[in-house]
């Protein structure tokens, strides 16, 4: 460049760098722009964007008498327009010295002493907040590299951020990414030094750049596909005719797919109609379609949208309980009544009914159950990714955090190898124990410290928390991913996630709406009660003086004219406090998740995934540690005999007349107090042999049980063995 003297071509920092042949002349444009002895003498066309070459050289040679007061070099074409200032300086040398350069008006430039800076307030608080361009930290102190927006509170950005936006957006497009202020936004930065090009932006420069908006979308979404032609045969008229969903249009089905016989019927695909069912709109187009539909089966009553007041039933576990009750039998056929046949009267009594409360608990019990039964089926699929290679975990069990994320974070390791758990705390540990029953324990420890971390935040049902050095280290990803592959090797599931959380992890944090229990802060939480319990305008203006710092700074404040209004504000507070404020941890949480496929598999089967990461596991009883072991008996053996000892104990310890739980016995033998999601591998099973004491081996989930004469020895030497191994075991 003939003004600056450097051979750099970076048009962000320096503008673009042009050659003229003709001329024997390079320069970069904001070189060219700033220099103080140079204007636009000619039309847009002469020389150099007006710039005439003629007064270029003059400029040049001008420079050449001047030394740069940084660099100490000649050709000094920018000097500072503070009166009395002397300093002179090229243009990337003031860029290095944090010099302003304002692309405006006279284009005038300030050294670094006299340059303008943002004013702040001292009650202003001092931290750390996100650059809401690359949601990357920013300190919010008054330096070169950091800008306050001038129309939102709480938005800074990164000058760098700020810089390349503005280069892409144009003038016309270049506003304040929180509030979309334009005007006063535009000034202010104009002011300290950012470069607004007089362009159209760069996505509406590209050609064709919407080209695809144009194309309507051909293709068969259908898990099943019926079309022998394929799934992006589209023939109109006929029932091979690609339906669109109303909702989104980017999902389609072939009308014979979806078993509708017009293409007026509408249709929605399984992503927007579980938003639409979040939201409450689906379910109502639902009842309205299922009581205009003609049933002609006679299951219209197993189809039927179940009462608001009453839990979700699967038609089996409806037909279940209409043949266990025997007051909706019909008393000509004994067959289950539909709920339309009853008379008012029974309908009545069973809503009266004092056993209602414990039907409905047992229906919700087993909805649970199959929800279970269906995760399991999921994570056994994903679990065929891991193979046979093996990774070694090193873990001290004292400081399972530090250890398991160094192992996470380790070269080697690969989510889809088959993992090995090495305790190097535990003297009586084997040095490698690859059982199932080891690595069940880390993963316990390991969703046990992440319950009780920083990174999440509430009593029993978690969100999460917003921890800076956590995010600045990535560990709500590390965290994700810890989960993720603790649920598909067979390790505990988390079960402390809220309802929240997990409707952000599924469908989107823009479609949730939190409630005042997801708030931990128990300051916040006081907040907004006082305005949602103002019962007067003049008391909902006062709690709102009295919190003003924390709306300003929260993005809420916005006009009071009625008590109404109070509810909208509230709104605002819940969303800001517990979904946009933590919008970075729970995209770096999200992208934990997905290893292994997991959030996908969520997303796919949000009721089956939330029964193991909202819920506590089902307390133990005696009929699922019964349903759960498999007993294999030799020839020489009673098999029913051992069979109802067995079941005989298990109730015993159920009903609280043993020294042992059914948790010490599962812990006895698979390594593991509850079932994890996937289920155990092997499967527990139970022999029956000739041996004085039961034996629990781990490594194959077996049980072996003595074969005794009487119920009562095998009663004591089950009490005597499973007290005295765990009671070693603790010790």
């Amino acid at each position: 460049c003939v003004l600056c003297g450097r051979t750099d071509d970076c048009p962000e920092k320096y503008g673009e760098k042009r050659t003229y042949v003709a001329y024997n002349l390079t320069v970069h444009y904001y070189c060219l722009l700033m220099s103080s002895g140079i204007w636009q003498r000619g039309q847009e066309d002469e020389g150099v964007d007006g710039f005439l070459i003629a007064d270029i050289r003059k400029e040049v040679n001008r420079a050449a008498k001047l030394k740069c007061n940084i660099c100490k070099k000649k050709g000094a074409s920018i000097g500072c327009v503070a009166p009395k200032c002397k300093r002179s300086y090229h243009f990337p040398c003031g860029i290095q010295k944090e010099c302003i350069f304002q692309f405006m008006e006279d284009f005038r430039s300030y050294c670094w002493e006299h340059k303008p800076v943002q004013k702040f307030s001292d009650k202003e608080s001092r931290g750390t907040s996100q650059c809401t361009i690359c949601l990357d930290l920013v300190e919010q102190l008054p330096a070169y590299t950091v800008l306050k927006s001038p129309c939102c509170k709480n938005a800074w950005f990164h000058r760098e951020c700020l810089q390349y936006q503005a280069l892409s957006a144009g003038i016309f497009f270049f506003r304040c990414s929180v509030c979309n202020n334009k005007d006063k936004f535009q000034k202010e930065m104009l002011r300290m030094g950012i470069h607004i090009p007089e362009k159209d932006a760069s996505w509406e420069l590209e050609e064709n750049a919407y080209q695809d908006l144009l194309q309507c979308y051909q293709h068969c979404d259908i898990k099943r596909c019926l079309c022998k032609k394929g799934r992006d045969y589209n023939e109109p008229d006929s029932k091979w005719e690609i339906k669109r969903c109303q909702c989104c249009g980017s999902r389609g089905t072939h009308l014979a797919c979806s078993a509708m016989k017009s293409w007026e019927q509408n249709w929605e695909c399984m992503e927007c109609r579980s938003i639409l069912a979040k939201s409450g709109n689906y379910s109502k187009q639902k009842k309205r379609s299922l009581a205009t539909s003609e049933k002609t089966d006679g299951t219209t009553c197993l189809l039927e949208e179940p009462s608001p007041k009453c839990p979700r039933q699967s038609p089996g576990s409806q037909r279940s309980f209409l043949l266990q009750s025997p007051k909706i039998m019909c008393q000509n056929n004994l067959s289950p009544c539909s709920h339309r046949e009853r008379p008012a009267s029974n309908r009545v009594m069973m809503s009266l009914s004092p056993l209602m409360s414990n039907r409905n608990c047992s229906l919700r019990k087993k909805h649970l159950r199959k929800n279970r039964r269906e995760v399991s089926n999921i994570l056994k699929e994903l679990k065929l990714q891991v193979n046979t290679k093996t990774t070694r975990l090193n873990i001290n069990a004292e400081n399972i955090w530090s250890s398991a994320l160094k192992g996470f974070r380790q070269r080697n390791f690969n989510p889809t190898n088959t993992i090995e758990i090495k305790f190097t705390n535990c003297k009586n540990r084997s040095k490698t124990d690859t059982s199932a029953a080891s690595k069940h324990h880390f993963f316990q420890l390991l969703m046990l410290h992440l319950q009780n971390s920083s990174l999440f935040e509430g009593s029993s049902a978690k969100n999460l928390s917003l921890d800076f050095q956590a995010v600045k280290e990535n560990l709500y990803f590390e965290a994700g991913k810890m989960i993720a592959v603790s649920l598909v090797h067979g390790g505990p599931s988390p079960c402390f996630f809220s309802k929240t959380l997990f409707n952000c992890l599924v469908y989107g944090p823009e479609n949730v709406k939190p409630a005042l229990e997801d708030v931990a802060d128990v300051d916040v939480a006081r907040t907004i009660k006082m305005i949602k319990y103002a019962n007067s305008l003049s008391s909902l203006q006062s709690a709102i003086h009295d919190c003003y710092e924390f709306l300003a700074a929260a993005g809420c404040l916005r006009p009071i004219t009625s008590l109404c209004d109070k509810d909208m504000l509230v709104n605002d507070i819940l969303i800001h406090h517990v979904i946009k404020r933590i919008i970075s941890p729970l995209e770096s949480f999200r992208q934990g998740l997905k290893t292994l496929g997991v959030l996908e598999k969520m997303q796919m089967h949000p009721d089956a995934f939330s029964s193991i990461l909202c819920h506590k596991p089902e307390r133990l009883s005696a009929e699922t540690i019964c349903d759960l072991f498999t007993i294999h008996s030799s020839s020489d053996v009673n098999k029913v005999e051992g069979a109802d000892f067995w079941m005989g104990y298990l109730q015993d310890v159920e009903s609280g007349e043993s020294v042992v739980t059914l948790e010490d016995i599962l812990l006895f033998t698979t390594g593991s107090i509850s079932i994890p999601p996937i289920g155990f591998d092997p499967e527990p099973t139970i022999k029956f042999l000739h041996k004085r004491y039961p034996v629990g081996n781990r490594l194959l989930n077996c049980l072996e049980l003595p074969i005794t004469t009487t119920y009562d020895q095998f009663k004591n030497k089950m009490e005597f063995t499973i007290r005295n191994t765990l009671r070693v075991e603790r010790e």
